[in-house]
């Protein structure tokens, strides 16, 4: 995670508000300039994230033999006022769906 936090670093019109990761995806919400698309932005997080993992985990290469770890698609879809829903539902991934950790989210 630590070459998204570099991306945005590098990109200031990238904001990493939230991210967290899921056995096969991550979670993030972000900040983006209005000069800048969200395919753009998604696409520079994505090639800068799989360069990283390719340097450290070298066996990744022999896995993916196209040289792309990352799926081709994502999902993006603006916030309005439900920030702080968007933040916790974030920051949920990764743990067993259970009603009860369910409920706070304020999704019905």
């Amino acid at each position: 995670m630590n070459s998204l936090y570099d991306t945005a670093r590098q990109h200031p019109e990238i904001h990493i508000e939230t991210v967290n990761t899921d056995e096969d995806h991550v979670h993030m919400q972000l900040e983006i300039a209005p000069s800048v698309s969200v395919a753009s932005a998604i696409g520079r997080l994505k090639a800068n994230a799989s360069i990283a993992l390719k340097r450290e985990f070298k066996f990744i290469k022999k896995m993916y033999l196209s040289g792309s770890i990352w799926s081709v698609g994502y999902f993006s879809s603006t916030i309005g006022l439900n920030e702080e829903v968007i933040r916790r539902y974030v920051r949920a991934q990764g743990r067993r769906d259970q009603p009860r950790q369910q409920q706070g989210l304020g999704f019905e």
